[in-house]
């Protein structure tokens, strides 16, 4: 089996970039990886995408989003994820189960022990190996995001989440150190306010450190 590391943090963290860079790095030490997100990562939950994710969408009360999310988790872990690892892939991705709880449980206040379950059940109780948690504050990392979507018509922006209030983000990053206070053997907390090259370089010594 290969190994599974996810990448969690608010708007503007940097995750994309990172997951790239990371993704480089294993390549050039003849690891093979496979470099994902959600939602996305098969056919359906690259649609699922446009509609949670698009500012043009249709109002998504907060229990359908939930769900929507997690029937884009399931076909992705099914279709992409546990084959890749089966094949012997490093997988990196672009958020999962903790961003579930992070957004919906802690950002929609939707119940966080029914979002367990259902992310188990998502999931086929899939666990990452390592999450890496790149974490700033709201305001710099919402920041970032407002300068990323600047130059894109809005038609096309996927800044659904963006928009919403501060304190929506406030509580979704209180969620996100809260579990990685509770599984420190899984989380490393990176500060996603330093500069590219740094947390780079941060993420590559975690994942050197996997056994």
């Amino acid at each position: 089996m290969g190994k599974f590391i996810t990448f969690e943090g608010g708007e503007g963290s940097g995750k994309t970039t990172q997951i790239k860079l990371a993704a480089d790095w294993l390549k050039e030490r003849g690891i093979p990886v496979l470099a994902t997100a959600e939602p996305g990562g098969t056919p359906l939950g690259r649609k699922i995408r446009e509609i949670l994710l698009s500012r043009k969408s249709c109002a998504i009360g907060a229990e359908a989003e939930l769900l929507l999310f997690s029937a884009a988790r399931v076909q992705h872990v099914r279709e992409t994820i546990l084959p890749a690892l089966e094949a012997g892939q490093w997988v990196l991705c672009d958020r999962f189960t903790d961003a579930t709880l992070a957004y919906q449980g802690f950002g929609r206040k939707l119940d966080v022990e029914f979002i367990r379950t259902l992310n188990d059940f998502s999931t086929c109780s899939l666990k990452p190996d390592l999450t890496l948690l790149l974490d700033l504050p709201v305001e710099a990392g919402l920041a970032r995001a407002k300068k990323r979507t600047a130059g894109i018509c809005p038609e096309a922006a996927e800044d659904r989440f963006e928009r919403e209030e501060r304190i929506f983000h406030e509580r979704i990053r209180e969620g996100y150190l809260s579990f990685a206070a509770n599984e420190p053997e899984r989380f490393r907390i990176i500060n996603g306010a330093a500069d590219v090259e740094s947390v780079r370089r941060e993420v590559c010594l975690h994942l050197s450190a996997l056994p």
